[in-house]
């Protein structure tokens, strides 16, 4: 097992480097760590980071090997990576400003509702990642790899970018913000034309996916795309 030391150390520094980052630019911004939403916020987006990382050191640890890629190899892929990383780290500007001046007023019933379904949308991702080894954090084919159709896969195409968008929807509403909805809905965006190329790649280079399409028709919402 010497081989997944990295691995392991990697996810450790990620998940310290998180909380330092996220918590850093919340509380700076808004001036006061008495920002309960971020502290919450916080809890629900890196304590299950956690336990999903011990579990699938355990029983998957080949899936956490292709989650630690990073370099894109599709040109398409590498600029919607660039711009959704600048959307998403200026839009966790404003929540904190926010906070500060007082622009939103969402009730605290809202806030934590919005923080239930963040959590519903990572345990999508977790049996999404469950059901499929292959699922890199890039684009891209292996070898060995096969069309995964059971699961949440049997259902929608693409059950990690239905959590992931999941997530992206509510964390502004978590952290007690409107106006941030205006940094993260286009992230979304940028997400669906992540999963058109992707799909472009998969029909390329992927056996039998063209095949799973036909069986099931939608991508990340049953009878709407």
């Amino acid at each position: 097992m010497k081989h997944m030391k990295p691995t392991k150390k990697l996810i450790t520094l990620l998940f310290i480097f998180g909380i330092i980052i996220t918590g850093g630019i919340l509380f700076s911004t808004a001036g006061s760590f008495k920002y309960w939403n971020a502290w919450v916020f916080i809890g629900v987006l890196f304590i299950p980071f956690l336990f999903s990382a011990l579990y699938f050191s355990r029983k998957k640890p080949k899936l956490l090997e292709r989650r630690m890629k990073f370099e894109e190899k599709e040109s398409q892929q590498k600029l919607i990576i660039k711009l959704a990383n600048l959307i998403f780290f200026l839009g966790l500007l404003v929540p904190g400003l926010d906070y500060r001046f007082g622009w939103s007023n969402i009730s605290n019933f809202f806030v934590i509702f919005s923080n239930v379904m963040i959590f519903i949308g990572y345990l999508i991702v977790f049996f999404a990642f469950r059901e499929n080894s292959y699922a890199s954090r890039i684009i891209e084919v292996e070898k060995k790899q096969k069309v995964i159709a059971t699961g949440p896969y049997s259902v929608i195409r693409h059950p990690m970018y239905f959590g992931v968008a999941l997530m992206f929807l509510f964390m502004p509403l978590a952290l007690g913000s409107y106006p941030a909805l205006v940094f993260f809905i286009p992230v979304i965006i940028l997400l669906i034309f992540r999963i058109l190329n992707e799909e472009d790649v998969l029909l390329r280079d992927l056996k039998g996916y063209k095949k799973y399409t036909k069986k099931v028709k939608y991508r990340i919402i049953p009878y709407v795309w």
